[in-house]
């Protein structure tokens, strides 16, 4: 029960910090930085929130299964990894900070979230309950 509580917890607290993310970009930084880097922020905000929603769903699903474990690991740290990064480089312009070095760390968080997508694929196709369907 405590996993799932951690888990609701990292999908809510995802999920508000997207929408006021999401919130931001559309009032305030859609004057204040590029089409294309006000598309990339969008980008992030987007995906952290699909991924809030995954968590979501994964806080319901009453399972030990390491597979399972590894998902929610995944993706919150792609989640936080992919998302943080792509905000500091797009909004870069604003903060006069050089950020290069965050280039690198997108796509990490990209993989990241795919690890879990396929960390879950793996629970799917070996899970213990499943029926035989032949």
């Amino acid at each position: 029960m405590k996993q799932n509580l951690n888990t609701l917890a990292w999908s809510t607290a995802l999920g508000a910090t997207a929408v006021i993310l999401g919130a931001l970009a559309a009032h305030s930084l859609k004057a204040q930085i590029s089409s294309d880097s006000l598309a990339a922020f969008n980008t992030g905000v987007r995906y952290q929130m699909w991924h809030a929603l995954a968590l979501l769903a994964l806080s319901f699903l009453n399972s030990k299964s390491i597979f399972i474990k590894w998902t929610k690991i995944f993706w919150v740290t792609g989640c936080l990894l992919f998302a943080i990064s792509i905000y500091l480089l797009s909004t870069s312009s604003l903060t006069s900070m050089h950020l290069g070095i965050l280039g690198p760390i997108t796509p990490l968080g990209g993989l990241l979230m795919t690890a879990g997508w396929v960390s879950l694929f793996l629970f799917a196709i070996t899970g213990k309950n499943r029926k035989k369907n032949y």
